[in-house]
């Protein structure tokens, strides 16, 4: 009773399988039977390995686990809210150029894409004006992204 029927089923089978292709030539019922006990008791403790290292015996009841608490912490949510004012006071004091790339950044837009939208024929000065926003607005927030 440590299988279920299903198992037990496959497990059959896969015996069965195993004597069918390897063991075709053994034919006497006195040889059969023992060899197909040895093969059903080495893929019994083979199930038995994978389920141990599946972790398949320590299963908790989903019904006994604690729901997960989806709310933040007040203290998080907090330091949250002051990053996310720090951040919008920050980018109102960044120039035009750098919103607008900031915004096409965030919209998704890829840097050639950019390029185009800010009429540049170098896709470098995209990537030397990112580089600068970036750390115009890492200095507007005080020197840290936190």
């Amino acid at each position: 009773s440590r299988l279920s029927r299903d198992r037990a089923e496959d497990l059959t089978q896969d015996v069965m399988a195993v004597l069918h292709e390897k063991y075709s030539q053994v034919t006497e019922l006195v040889e059969l039977v023992p060899l197909a006990f040895q093969i059903l008791r080495y893929k019994m403790l083979d199930t038995h390995r994978k389920a141990l290292r599946r972790g398949e015996y320590n299963l908790a009841s989903v019904e006994e686990l604690p729901l997960a608490d989806t709310a933040a912490d007040p203290a998080a949510q907090l330091d949250q809210k002051q990053r996310v004012d720090r951040l919008l006071t920050a980018m109102t004091r960044l120039g035009q150029r750098c919103r607008e790339l900031f915004k096409w950044k965030l919209e998704g837009k890829s840097f050639p894409e950019i390029q185009r939208l800010m009429r540049q024929t170098s896709i470098n000065t995209i990537y030397t004006w990112d580089l600068r926003c970036r750390r115009e607005l890492l200095t507007l927030m005080g020197g840290s992204w936190e």
